[in-house]
């Protein structure tokens, strides 16, 4: 019997051993743990060592998610990474990815749409499975945001963190997937951006010394932004998932700063339990922020059988998009 259903099979996480916390920042710039607290809800992060890189994490996340849904990587038809932080400008992470995990010859495609690459490719990664395109697929999103922050400049500085989260989508005869909503505007790229490192800014002794291969955010614009895509995001999958908010078990948002997080849940008038925060301990991780709560969620058990789980995340294009998911529980 052809299943035209997909649902998520398993879930993991990783992050790398080294933290620094808010106590740490202040040994090196004008900042205190209250400040960073207060602004951000952040108190730590993980932070990669000097010889780790993105497909590094990337792959543990893999190896957990693969291992939790009883799969070999063999079984896995398509590979896909969400990141900015890839190993190289090409070839692709989810290549490297693939291979190391002894995979070679199967299709593999990374997305670099910032912190909204988790949701773009869980709308991809649903749809391939959904079509018959194929009937595995796994999706990471995993960065190493301190490789490209200014570690000198505290309003970027103490917002990034390193980590992947991965998720194992097969096909299944009953659909998890019940909406999604994706946008992007790119009128304004310098609201969020790492200006040298592409054909329009190569990477030159110039734009080292100017710091232009660091992350460079407009922060008001960007909170402003936020939480406006968030809402609006959110209403339009929960109508196409024929939902009300009200119907929502989970929420689980990118996590870029409680603030953020504060407005958009004030909206949906969810209780406080219901929504999956972990920025205190991750800070912001991009694209691997989704899939890391997810995985915190479902290692407590806190996500049952028939949940309604709306993902929600925005952040560099400017870019934004939401899931609405009804989990499946796992094997």
């Amino acid at each position: 019997m052809a299943l035209s259903g997909v649902r998520i099979a398993g879930a993991a996480r990783y992050a790398p051993a080294r933290v620094v916390t808010n106590e740490d920042f202040e040994r090196w710039l004008e900042t205190t743990d209250e400040w960073i607290t207060v602004r951000t809800g952040m108190k730590r992060r993980h932070w990669a060592a000097d010889d780790e890189a993105t497909s590094d994490f990337a792959l543990e996340a893999a190896k957990r998610a693969l291992e939790q849904a009883r799969l070999r990587p063999q079984d896995v038809d398509c590979f896909i990474v969400a990141t900015v932080t890839p190993d190289y400008a090409f070839p692709a992470t989810a290549c490297i990815v693939a291979a190391k995990l002894g995979a070679v010859g199967k299709a593999a495609f990374d997305i670099g749409i910032a912190c909204s690459g988790f949701i773009y490719g869980l709308t991809v990664a649903a749809g391939l499975v959904r079509s018959g395109v194929y009937r595995r697929v796994l999706l990471v999103g995993a960065e190493t945001l301190s490789k490209i922050v200014n570690k000198d400049d505290r309003s970027t500085a103490i917002l990034f963190g390193d980590g992947a989260g991965a998720v194992v989508l097969e096909a299944a005869e009953r659909d998890c997937f019940l909406a999604s909503e994706l946008g992007a505007d790119g009128s304004v790229p310098q609201l969020l951006f790492q200006q040298a490192g592409g054909s329009r800014c190569p990477v030159s002794h110039a734009s080292i010394d100017r710091g232009l291969q660091y992350i460079q955010m407009e922060g008001r614009e960007v909170f402003k932004f936020a939480v406006t895509s968030m809402i609006s995001a959110t209403d339009v999958a929960l109508a196409r998932a024929g939902l009300t908010r009200h119907e929502i078990d989970f929420l689980i948002p990118h996590q870029a700063n409680r603030r953020i997080i504060d407005a958009a849940v004030k909206y949906l008038e969810l209780p406080r339990e219901r929504v999956l925060v972990n920025l205190a301990e991750y800070g912001n991780t991009s694209a691997a922020s989704i899939p890391i709560a997810l995985a915190e969620a479902v290692e407590a058990n806190r996500i049952g059988d028939n949940d309604v789980v709306l993902m929600v995340g925005f952040g560099a294009g400017l870019s934004w998009g939401a899931v609405v998911w009804r989990w499946s529980a796992l094997r």
